[in-house]
């Protein structure tokens, strides 16, 4: 495996709006994620429109399903990534398994980072990075994610041609990190077999989540978790200040009765 090099991959972020980590995690790991999510591939939550793909399966709250899953939200390659593109103490916003089955359609284009429903239009900051963790190998005929490059420097009117388009082809254990402004799609799966990805995707501390984190994953869950996943999924204020606290204390205190908090001058009383 090559060394992690954050530079040239927080260049690439900047310049083309994604970057791709190769064989980032272990056959092992992949094969004990996969166990766990075994009894929610049974064909039976299929996609219920285009975008969620009539011939795709959807996995939602998966620290609610896969204990392992963690290490994967909270891999330090993506995070140290993360750390330099989104806002201290950013959230877990979605966290899915998407099961591609052959005869699957392209999905629609589109963007993860729909700025919280505030409708401030392209070209912006993201206030949103997302992940696809490859769980089988990314081929051209197994319905690859495919993206737009540049695309988050464009404006909300401008459409992609055929010639914009990239295919992301990469072998599994791999992840695609990518901003929440960049345009991309599910590709069609136009071979014989099924095609797994994980995506968690991570927002600005003061967005609401795409998915309502704290009641996804039940407390008594999120307690087995580590202070940076707890953080991710809601359990924490923004810092400076204390927007998210719970009763006018913190909400880590719903998990740690005997947190005592930071040790800032805006504290909220004990």
């Amino acid at each position: 495996m090559m060394a992690f090099d954050i530079d040239i991959h927080l260049k690439a972020l900047e310049k083309q709006g994604y970057t791709i980590l190769q064989r980032l995690i272990s056959p092992s790991l992949m094969a004990q994620i996969r166990d766990e999510l075994e009894p929610y591939f049974q064909q039976k939550l299929m996609g219920r429109n285009n975008f969620e793909g009539h011939a795709t399966e959807r996995v939602y709250a998966l620290l609610a399903k896969s204990p392992s899953m963690a290490r994967l939200i909270e891999h330090p390659d993506v995070l140290a990534l993360l750390d330099q593109c989104l806002p201290k103490n950013y959230l877990l916003s979605a966290a899915l398994a998407i099961n591609v089955h052959p005869g699957e359609t392209p999905q629609p284009w589109h963007i993860d980072d729909g700025a919280g429903g505030l409708g401030i239009p392209k070209p912006r900051k993201a206030f949103g990075m997302s992940t696809i963790w490859a769980f089988d190998d990314f081929t051209q005929e197994n319905g690859a994610t495919e993206i737009v490059p540049g695309s988050h420097l464009w404006d909300d009117q401008r459409q992609p041609t055929d010639a914009d388009i990239h295919q992301v082809i990469m072998p599994a254990g791999s992840v695609l990190v990518f901003q929440g402004t960049l345009l991309h799609r599910g590709g069609a799966n136009r071979s014989s077999t099924k095609r797994l990805a994980i995506t968690p995707q991570y927002c600005a501390p003061g967005l609401r989540q795409i998915e309502n984190m704290v009641l996804a994953v039940p407390g008594e869950l999120a307690k087995g978790y580590s202070p940076r996943i707890q953080s991710m999924l809601g359990y924490n204020v923004i810092d400076p200040g204390f927007m998210g606290y719970v009763d006018g204390q913190h909400p880590r205190r719903l998990l740690e009765p005997d947190y005592q908090g930071r040790k800032y001058r805006n504290d909220l009383p004990s």
